[in-house]
């Protein structure tokens, strides 16, 4: 895909998760949203800090991947471990993975101060989509959270957050659904 269509696509979603959360989270009780389908489940704010959780990683290690100006490639390009990361996290996929322990936010006392935080990341974030116009989105330039030394293109990194995000979200407004249901 051409790198401004890119950027554009992925600027667009995260327009569309943020509007999703100020008008379909936030304004829910608190209780509400830590209430959970199951018990293995995570709730709706679970779902959010594990979110915020990987933006307290990413958007710093993206803003110094974005440091340096190149002149950016027509095309994004993908590795093989870019698109495995990307499968990986696409919402449309059903399939779970585990997460790393300390991204597991299961058990956490949470308040609504989750979804502040997490619209503040997502203000960051579309900095950060305005800055890569002017980078090289195919540079190896971002460790991948769990094992570092594996390092992600920074196109990859940038599309993999905003998949990552959409699957969560799109969980935990199921989620808030099925705490409404249960609790009929």
């Amino acid at each position: 895909m051409h790198t401004p269509k890119f950027l554009q696509h992925l600027r667009t979603n995260v327009r569309s998760i943020q509007t999703l959360v100020e008008t379909e989270l936030l304004p829910l009780p608190e209780a509400l949203l830590n209430g959970k389908p199951a018990p293995e489940r995570w709730s709706a704010l679970e779902c959010v800090e594990h979110l915020n959780r990987y933006c307290r990683y990413y958007n710093p290690a993206l803003a110094r991947a974005l440091r340096h100006p190149a002149a950016a490639r027509a095309e994004v390009q993908y590795s093989w471990l870019g698109r495995k990361s990307l499968d990986m996290v696409r919402p449309g996929s059903r399939k779970q993975h585990k997460t790393v322990k300390h991204m597991n936010p299961a058990g956490s006392l949470l308040t609504v101060a989750v979804l502040q935080e997490f619209l503040q990341h997502q203000k960051q974030l579309a900095a950060l989509l305005q800055q890569a116009a002017t980078a090289d989105l195919n540079r190896k330039a971002v460790p991948v959270e769990f094992f570092r030394l594996l390092k992600l293109r920074t196109g990859e990194a940038l599309e993999f957050v905003v998949l990552h995000e959409q699957r969560h979200v799109q969980q935990a407004l199921r989620d808030v659904r099925q705490a409404q249901e249960a609790a009929l």
